[in-house]
């Protein structure tokens, strides 16, 4: 079966953001992801698939196509078998409790699909954005994700305000502060991560007083920073360590 011109038109407007709001959709592709969204409380809308790609779903809820034709609406270099359309759920509410990482204006798809896969891993539930961090329903992210967005609630919001009204102890990196193997870290609380090139901006750091750092161990001390996904997992492998 062929994709239609409606099919596709809708398929290739999704990789920009304002067309994945507006139509309330996002792309998924790769057998693991798909098959992580599948399981998962995502709604799907609809798949695209090779005939030897096996699912549980009903086959009438499946477009079969050829590879020629998955090429031609894959963002991948070589496509995966499937390629899912899921629908975006509503945000749920900030939730109070355990440990929120909050990421500050982070740009990378990348980094910010493995920060959620790092929140899965160390089992922290929640995942607070400021407006301006790349969306996490970019192709790129669900890719790097790998099926962890199933598992982490994301929330976008207005970080300052977010910050202003919580209760909960916040930590910010930053490269100046207490080294973090020496700082007493509590079992909730809230962990600010900023952008790769400038850091947590300052109207973030005006609000909080406890400011920790990862020491350099390197003889010349020259490196300049870690890559802040490497960075939020050394500082949750430390938050959780403390409880343990």
């Amino acid at each position: 079966m062929s994709i239609s011109k409606s099919q596709l038109k809708i398929i290739t407007s999704l990789s920009q953001k304002k067309y994945r709001q507006k139509h309330k959709l996002f792309i998924a592709e790769g057998i693991k992801v798909v098959n992580e969204l599948l399981n998962s409380s995502f709604e799907m809308d609809t798949l695209f698939a090779v005939d030897d790609f096996q699912t549980d779903i009903s086959s009438d809820r499946i477009i079969r196509i050829s590879e020629t034709n998955l090429q031609k609406i894959s963002n991948l270099k070589t496509p995966n078998k499937v390629i899912g359309i899921f629908k975006i759920p509503d945000e749920k509410p900030v939730q109070t409790n355990g440990i929120t990482i909050a990421l500050d204006a982070i740009n990378d798809p990348g980094n910010l699909g493995t920060i959620i896969r790092l929140c899965d891993w160390f089992g922290i539930s929640q995942l607070v954005c400021s407006k301006d961090t790349v969306d996490c329903y970019n192709q790129k992210v669900v890719q790097a994700s790998m099926g962890s967005l199933t598992r982490v609630s994301i929330i976008y919001m207005d970080l300052e305000t977010y910050l202003k009204e919580s209760i909960s102890p916040t930590f910010v990196a930053d490269m100046h502060g207490s080294n973090v193997y020496e700082t007493s870290l509590p079992k909730e609380g809230i962990l600010i991560m900023g952008n790769e090139a400038n850091g947590v901006s300052d109207g973030i750091k005006a609000l909080i007083t406890n400011k920790i750092s990862i020491p350099r161990f390197g003889e010349t001390q020259e490196t300049e920073s870690l890559n802040v996904a490497t960075a939020t997992a050394i500082l949750l492998s430390e938050f959780k360590r403390n409880i343990l």
